[in-house]
């Protein structure tokens, strides 16, 4: 099974950027989904962002949580396994653990329940 280690997690202030990276074991099909998700204490995790390859039309799909539309964004290098997440204008409220997940089948429902594979996670700190 695909293993998923996270990586960039940091304190920064608010307005500051970070760039999350998540490495794959191996080669993570491109028409399976992948996402970033965060939790904090408490609480449930939220589906950030996800990504999937569409084969039928040789295109990217990407889906947001409202919440970071605008600010962050998702992408991929298969060639390295890697999954990454920019995060620019971080805020207070962004301040979580987050979570690289692989294997969805639903991508642009944000849902945990759709991911079959997830990494340790890596933790953010935005400080106002």
């Amino acid at each position: 099974q695909v293993q998923l280690v996270e990586s960039g997690g940091g304190s920064v202030q608010a307005g500051g950027s970070l760039r999350l990276s998540c490495a794959a074991s191996e080669y993570t099909h491109r028409s399976n989904c992948m996402g970033w998700f965060r939790q904090t204490p408490g609480k449930e995790r939220e589906g950030v962002a996800t990504i999937v390859f569409d084969r039928y039309t040789g295109g990217i799909a990407t889906y947001y949580a409202d919440s970071v539309k605008g600010r962050f964004t998702i992408s991929q290098d298969n060639a390295k396994n890697t999954l990454y997440l920019q995060m620019n204008s971080l805020k207070p409220e962004d301040t979580a653990m987050y979570y690289c997940a692989a294997q969805g089948r639903y991508c642009s429902r944000l849902d945990a329940e759709d991911f079959g594979v997830w990494g340790q996670g890596t933790q953010v700190t935005v400080s106002s």
